[in-house]
C-alpha cells in the first residue's frame, strides 16, 4: 500500500532486531528479552513500498554488512571514504549511512541526503559529523564510544615500553645494518609516573594496566572521578604534568581540547619526559610538540592522530597534508602509527555489532537510545498477537503545543503506550496505537506530519 507524503516529511519502516548499547542499553534488550520469552515481538514491515537502501563505507566490518543483508535490506559497502561532493552526489537514494572517521557528514551533505534517517559512525568519536545538523533534519547519530578502549590502552602501554627503551631507533638501526647495543637513556617503566588526562574508559583501562606494570598513575579530569586501584586524581593539568614522566591524552576533540596541549604545557611537563596522544589529532600543538623534541626537552613522544589524516591506505603523509609532516618523520624516538589505536580484530567486530544494533533498532523499533545528538526514547516491542498495532515515530521541533496536535489526532485509537523527550531544539514522541485499518492511515499520517513542527513522521506496522 502506498501512502502519500507530505513535502516536510520522510517515512519508511524496517524489520526489528535487539539492541544494546553499553549499561542503559543492555538492561533494555534484558528487559526485552523477558518479555520475548513470553511474547514474540511483531516483525515491523515498511508500511511505503520502498525498500530500506544503506551506503556502508570505509571498509567497515563484514559482520555489521552481513547483519544489514540478512534483514533484507540493500547494502552497498566500499572500502574507502567518500569526498563531500561524492557523498552530495550519491547519498540522496540512501536511508542510513555508516561512516568510521574519514568520512565528513557535513550539512551540505545532509542537505541532499533527502531520505536519510540514521547515521552510524563505527568508531568512538562523531566530530566528523554536524550533528546539530544532522538533528535539524531529524536524524540521530550513534557511535561505538567504548568498544575500542582496550585496543588503545594496550597500545598505549606498548608504546611505553617502546619509548622507553628506544625501542624503534635500535629497530631502525639495525634494518639499515647498524648495531648500536646500548642503554644510555633506556629505562625501566616500573617505578615512574604515568599522568593520563581523561579518565574515561580508555584512561581507567589503562590506569589498571599500567598499575599491573608497577607505574605510579595520576589523572587529570574536569570532573570528580572515583579512581581505580591506587590511581590518584589532581586538581590541574599542570599538576599532572610537572609529576609525570610518561603523558598520555584520552579526551574528545572540541573547542576546549583543541591544542590544549601547547608550547606553554609543553614546558611545564619534566625533562626528559614523554608524550603520547592517541586521542584527537587537534590536541596536541604539533610544531610547538617538534620544537619541544628537537631542543630535548620531551625525550620522546608517540602519535597515533593528526590534524589532517589521509583518506585512504598509500596515500602520502607528507608536507601538503600537514606542513610539518616531513620534519616530524624525522625526529629520532618518535613513534608515528596511522590512526590504529582502534584498529584489532576483536575492537573493529565489537563495533560493527554494536552500531548496526544501533541502526537495526531504530530503522526498526524507533529506539533512540545512545544516540549522540537526539532524546533517547525507547518503547517496548509490539507483540506478534497486536496484529493491528502500529508505531508512530515523530521528529518535530521542540515547542509548545506539538503532544496536544499529536493526541488530538490520535483520540480515535486506544494508546497502548506513548513516550516522549526532548534535547535542545529538538524532541521526539513515539506511540503505539492498536486496532487500525490501513485504510485510515493515509488521513492518520497526514494529520501528524502537516503540523509546522513536523520534522520527520515514520510509521511501522
Amino acid at each position: 500500500m502506498s501512502v502519500p507524503i507530505p513535502v516536510n516529511t520522510q517515512a519508511v519502516a524496517a524489520s526489528p532486531t535487539a539492541s544494546s548499547l553499553h549499561d542503559r542499553m543492555v538492561a533494555a534488550a534484558r528487559r526485552r528479552d523477558s518479555i520475548t520469552d513470553i511474547r514474540q515481538p511483531k516483525v515491523l514491515h515498511p508500511i511505503e513500498n520502498e525498500g530500506l537502501r544503506l551506503l556502508i563505507l570505509e571498509n567497515i566490518s563484514l559482520d555489521a554488512v552481513a547483519r544489514f543483508r540478512e534483514q533484507g535490506w540493500h547494502v552497498d559497502h566500499y572500502a574507502k571514504a567518500m569526498s563531500e561532493d561524492e557523498l552530495i552526489s550519491k547519498i540522496g537514494t540512501y536511508h542510513a549511512i555508516g561512516i568510521r572517521s574519514k568520512t565528513r557528514i557535513t550539512e551540505r551533505v545532509l542537505k541532499a541526503a533527502t531520505k536519510l534517517l540514521v547515521i552510524g559512525c563505527f568508531c568512538i568519536g562523531t566530530n566528523q559529523v554536524d550533528l546539530q545538523a544532522a538533528a535539524r533534519t531529524g536524524v540521530p547519530v550513534f557511535n561505538s564510544p567504548f568498544s575500542n578502549s582496550r585496543s588503545v590502552a594496550e597500545l598505549v602501554m606498548a608504546e611505553l615500553v617502546a619509548l622507553s627503551r628506544q625501542l624503534f631507533e635500535r629497530s631502525y638501526e639495525l634494518r639499515t645494518g647498524i648495531w648500536n647495543k646500548q642503554s644510555k637513556g633506556c629505562w625501566e617503566i616500573r617505578g615512574k609516573t604515568l599522568g593520563i588526562v581523561g579518565y574515561g574508559h580508555i584512561g581507567a583501562q589503562l590506569s589498571v594496566l599500567a598499575e599491573a606494570f608497577g607505574l605510579r598513575v595520576l589523572f587529570y579530569d574536569i570532573i570528580h572521578i572515583m579512581p581505580l586501584g591506587s590511581a590518584r586524581q589532581v586538581e590541574t593539568l599542570a599538576a599532572l604534568l610537572a609529576e609525570s614522566d610518561f603523558v598520555t591524552l584520552h579526551v574528545p576533540e572540541s573547542p576546549e581540547t583543541i591544542n590544549m596541549i601547547s608550547s606553554e604545557q609543553l614546558s611545564q611537563m619534566k625533562a626528559g619526559s614523554y608524550l603520547l596522544n592517541n586521542a584527537r589529532g587537534k590536541v596536541v600543538d604539533i610544531p610547538a610538540l617538534i620544537q619541544a623534541l628537537q631542543n630535548g626537552h620531551l625525550a620522546g613522544a608517540a602519535i597515533d592522530v593528526f590534524p589532517s589524516e589521509p583518506a585512504s591506505n598509500g596515500a602520502p603523509f607528507d608536507d601538503q597534508l600537514n606542513p610539518w609532516a616531513s620534519v616530524l618523520r624525522a625526529l629520532p624516538n618518535v613513534i608515528l602509527t596511522p590512526h590504529i589505536g582502534g584498529s584489532t580484530e576483536e575492537a573493529q567486530k565489537m563495533i560493527g555489532q554494536e552500531v548496526a544494533q544501533a541502526l537495526s533498532h531504530y530503522l526498526g523499533y524507533g529506539s533512540t537510545l545512545g544516540a549522540v545528538n537526539f532524546p533517547e526514547v525507547d518503547l517496548r516491542p509490539i507483540s506478534a498477537e497486536q496484529a493491528n498495532n502500529i508505531r508512530i515515530c515523530h521528529v518535530h521541533r521542540n515547542q509548545p503545543g506539538v503532544l496536544k496536535q499529536v493526541n488530538e489526532a490520535l483520540s480515535p485509537y486506544n494508546v497502548e503506550k506513548q513516550y516522549s523527550d526532548s534535547k535542545g531544539d529538538i524532541a521526539y514522541v513515539m506511540a503505539d496505537i492498536a486496532d487500525v485499518s490501513f485504510r485510515e492511515l493515509p488521513l492518520l499520517k497526514e494529520r501528524i506530519s502537516s503540523t509546522d513542527a513536523n520534522i520527520l513522521t515514520r510509521f511501522l506496522a
